[in-house]
């Protein structure tokens, strides 16, 4: 056994010193590139290496290893555009939401001062009552018993400061 696998790897490497400057030069016409038409041969060459029914018959072998090379470029082309509009489109979302990220930063920061604006234009009570309310977050019944007024009261004049913002930011 010992002796018919050493034969099979001498007959082997003289079919591989044959033909691997073959499939490379093919690989390199096609792709351009001398380090991708390496790799590919080599690949190539290991796929084949344990199935000599490929590789000893000198007919089909030569055939067989430019077929298998046309389409295993073929997948590297498909597999190389898929990573290239995968890659274009991480870029385009990605600006995206970078444009959309600044967009809503400046939108938030025109709504604060629009706000704050707002909240200074109203009456003074009906201020202190919303700024209770809204930023201190006071509850209305406490409001209420702080200012001495009732809690009706103190709803109307949140109803009031709600609606004046709406009309201002709308």
């Amino acid at each position: 056994m010992l002796e018919k696998n050493h034969y099979l790897s001498k007959e082997f490497e003289s079919f591989f010193i044959k033909n691997y400057p073959r499939v490379k030069n093919f690989a390199r016409r096609l792709l351009m590139s001398e380090q991708d038409a390496e790799d590919i041969a080599q690949d190539i060459f290991l796929k084949i290496v344990n199935k000599p029914a490929i590789w000893q018959d000198p007919e089909q072998s030569g055939k067989y290893l430019f077929t298998m090379t046309k389409n295993y470029i073929f997948n590297l082309i498909k597999h190389r555009k898929i990573e290239q509009n995968y890659e274009k489109l991480v870029i385009a979302e990605k600006s995206v939401a970078e444009e959309f990220g600044v967009t809503d930063k400046l939108y938030a920061k025109e709504t604060a001062l629009l706000v704050q604006y707002a909240v200074e234009q109203m009456p003074p009570q009906r201020r202190d009552i919303f700024k209770m309310s809204r930023i201190e977050g006071m509850s209305n019944a406490l409001i209420a018993e702080k200012t001495s007024l009732s809690i009706r009261t103190v709803e109307r004049h949140l109803y009031l400061a709600l609606k004046d913002l709406k009309n201002i930011l709308l």
